[in-house]
């Protein structure tokens, strides 16, 4: 019997931890390949890791909530023969491409198909996987069982959300108990609602343990800021981590300058108001039309949509033939920036509907570590937090960011009267390697015109 210990797998984007969120096997269980074994949630992306071998489970390295690095064990398990040491779906990922192994499209042979992001199989390389689901089993409509993952791991109860999770845990709901309504048993946000609602004693998470009083000895007040006893240590991982270290690396190397500008939107709101009137199912929002309004000064002004690249040769800019428009989103995971894709090509009304399922779509934490990390340009609407402006940190290797505070009345000079208006201020940080004042200043105002006369506007768009 060969004992094969599988390492937790590049994740890709230069990710290098993950926190284990749950095992969805258990020791003892019988895997095939391409089974996933557990869910991890990175900096970036909730991920299932997929085994690239079979036979039974020996080790699992780790419990919920630890912070696993890359290449450390993950799993041990015991190969179904000696010969699946040999076999290509036994192998790690990188080690099947550096052994040239190469698998037909057709072949029934057990080669891993459930490639990771940035893991696995590249554009141009020789090795080829059999695209294979083996997924949890599933019943049928007539009640038939349809054949997949081993029966221990479909029994436990599976939560993909993070925010479901969340959600469970604030309220004291035990997941373990609760009967998954989703395909393959997974736990929804409503099986937690109804679990809310309708309070069951056998439901409810075990109370933690008060915490004991601090002792007030001079040892614990050396540790405690301003001689206070410490309350509670949590410590710092997963998204926050990666928020933290991004804004860090942000602000340590871009020499950042913000310039702003107060705009009266009255017209805007009007403009919406009319075509959400005239059409309520496909009316563009509001954000819709602003980012519209930003992907054309991009146009005008691309250089506010390049990298900054340093290497041994020296530094370069490098253009894109394209917008990638991020939107700052501020989810239970934390802040995350998922990007609408050549955003340049959709009118008003389509990056509406684009923005809305991809913000969506990162509240719920399935967003891809490509659709988070793709930006060209982040639109931050922080108007909706209530706040007027902000000094927002350049999403690097972003070099621009625009940020939208909230629209208030305010006192405003109209053809030489004074008029109640519809006012908001836009903030514009930049690299000031990149471009200077002139640059983000001709930006700014584009846009703000855009906004302030947004009829004219359109019929160039």
């Amino acid at each position: 019997m060969t004992i094969q210990v599988f390492q937790l797998p590049d994740l890709g984007e230069g990710l290098t931890e993950a926190e284990l969120v749950q095992w969805l096997v258990a020791v003892g269980d019988t895997i095939t390949v391409d089974q996933p074994i557990a869910e991890v949630e990175t900096a970036k992306a909730l991920v299932e890791v997929p085994s690239p071998y079979a036979g039974t489970v020996e080790t699992l390295h780790g419990t919920p909530g630890d912070t696993l690095h890359v290449g450390n064990p993950l799993i041990t398990i015991a190969l179904t023969t000696d010969d699946d040491a040999q076999h290509p779906g036994a192998l790690d990922y990188r080690e099947e491409e550096r052994a040239g192994i190469t698998v037909s499209e057709d072949s029934d042979d057990g080669a891993s198909g459930n490639v990771l992001i940035g893991y696995g199989t590249s554009g141009g390389a020789s090795t080829r996987r059999t695209r294979r689901s083996k997924r949890a089993t599933k019943v049928s409509g007539n009640g038939t069982a349809a054949p997949g993952r081993a029966s221990a791991a479909a029994s436990a109860p599976r939560v993909i959300s993070p925010l479901v999770r969340l959600l469970a845990k604030r309220h004291g709901v035990d997941i373990s108990r609760l009967t998954g309504s989703g395909p393959d048993g997974i736990i929804l946000r409503a099986d937690v609602m109804a679990a809310i609602d309708q309070p069951d004693p056998q439901l409810q998470a075990a109370p933690q343990q008060p915490t004991q009083p601090a002792s007030t000895s001079t040892t614990e007040h050396t540790d405690a800021p301003a001689g206070l006893a410490v309350a509670e240590r949590i410590p710092v991982t997963g998204v926050r981590k990666m928020i933290a270290d991004h804004m860090v690396r942000s602000r340590s190397t871009i020499p950042d300058a913000t310039s702003w500008v107060d705009v009266d939107v009255t017209e805007l709101l009007e403009l919406q108001a009319r075509l959400k009137a005239d059409n309520p199912e496909t009316a563009p929002s509001l954000l819709g039309l602003i980012a519209r309004f930003v992907t054309a000064a991009l146009r005008r002004y691309p250089v506010l949509n390049t990298r900054f690249v340093e290497s041994d040769d020296g530094a370069e800019l490098v253009y894109f033939d394209g917008i990638n428009l991020g939107i700052a989103t501020d989810s239970e995971r934390g802040l995350v920036v998922p990007a609408v894709e050549h955003a340049e090509r959709y009118s008003a009304r389509e990056l509406t509907g684009e923005i809305t399922e991809l913000v969506d779509k990162a509240r719920r934490g399935q967003c891809t570590v490509a659709e988070l990390t793709r930006g060209t340009f982040t639109l931050n609407n922080y108007g909706v937090l209530g706040v007027d402006g902000a000094a927002a940190i350049i999403n690097a290797p972003e070099v621009a960011i625009m940020g939208v505070g909230r629209i208030i009345d305010r006192p405003w000079v109209v053809d030489g009267q004074l008029a109640v208006r519809k006012v908001t201020e836009l903030t514009l940080s930049f690299d000031h390697r990149v471009t200077d004042g002139a640059t983000g200043s001709a930006f700014l105002t584009s846009v703000a015109d855009a906004m302030q006369h947004p009829t004219s506007v359109l019929a160039d768009l």
